[in-house]
């Protein structure tokens, strides 16, 4: 059986899926379609830490549905603006799950940032492993698409509402 593994920009997903749709993402389907393709070898939730009770209850479930939840601080800045992103742990986790003695046939991301297009290439090509996004097609980076061996877009199936 397939071996899959999924890494999720939270941040990502959550702001595109609400701008785009207005309602939040489905991680339970996407748990369910992806178990359906293969065997879920790893998966990571890559979110920033607010010490809200709210997140604190979201990131509960995606330990529940199984996801391993990775919190970064969140960090205000004194001129106002802030910092929170894990773009850089995701592309070491990917590079290192590419490059590990049992590696993954298929690699999952979920974002739009068009920053993991080089990461992606270089997967594919130096590890031959198949890479898929999931992102809003709207606000996914059409250099991501392309890096990609598939794109699928977030759909109704993948809402809540």
């Amino acid at each position: 059986m397939k071996k899959i593994a999924v890494f999720v920009d939270v941040q990502n997903i959550y702001y595109t899926v609400k701008e785009q749709f207005g309602c939040y993402f489905n991680y339970r389907e996407l748990w369910r379609q992806l178990s359906e393709q293969g065997d879920i070898v790893q998966a990571y939730a890559y979110a920033i830490e607010r010490n809200d009770a709210g997140q604190r209850g979201f990131q509960q479930v995606l330990r529940e549905i199984g996801f391993e939840v990775k919190l970064k601080p969140f960090i205000q800045r004194s001129d106002g603006s802030a910092k929170g992103d894990w773009d850089v742990g995701i592309a070491i986790d990917i590079m290192d799950c590419a490059a590990s003695a049992n590696p993954p046939d298929e690699i999952v991301l979920l974002s739009g940032d068009g920053d993991f297009d080089l990461l992606l290439a270089r997967v594919s090509q130096r590890y031959a492993i198949t890479t898929s996004v999931y992102g809003v097609a709207a606000l996914t980076a059409a250099s991501l698409i392309d890096a990609a061996d598939h794109f699928q877009p977030i759909q109704a199936k993948f809402l809540l509402k």
